[in-house]
């Protein structure tokens, strides 16, 4: 069986003590960030009003982007780790999932 590799930074030593840490505070920022994409999501599914919906886009972007940032922060600081995909199950998924493009109703 292949090892998954890691992909991560060395990650920044956190104090354990019951006080919360960088770490404790980068999470639920990001926390939060990602619930608030999601709500502003749902705000623009049901804006109504054009003008509403574009100040909402905004926001949602701004949004979207802070929530990126700190999840940069967190992997540079090593608090996130990734698995580098295995190039032959990538290989697989995507010829599974290209036939369905001739089902979409319009072809581009």
């Amino acid at each position: 069986m292949n090892q998954q590799q890691k992909i991560q930074n060395p990650e920044m030593p956190v104090p354990k003590t019951p006080q919360m840490s960088d770490r404790d505070f980068i999470n639920d920022q990001l926390a939060t960030e990602k619930y608030m994409t999601d709500a502003y999501s749902t705000a623009l599914n049901e804006a109504s009003h054009e003008g509403l919906y574009q100040d909402l886009v905004g926001i949602f972007k701004e949004t979207q982007d802070c929530q990126r940032e700190l999840y940069n922060v967190m992997f540079k600081k090593g608090f996130y780790a990734l698995e580098a995909a295995d190039q032959q199950k990538l290989q697989q998924t995507y010829q599974q999932f290209s036939g369905y493009s001739t089902q979409f109703p319009y072809q581009q």
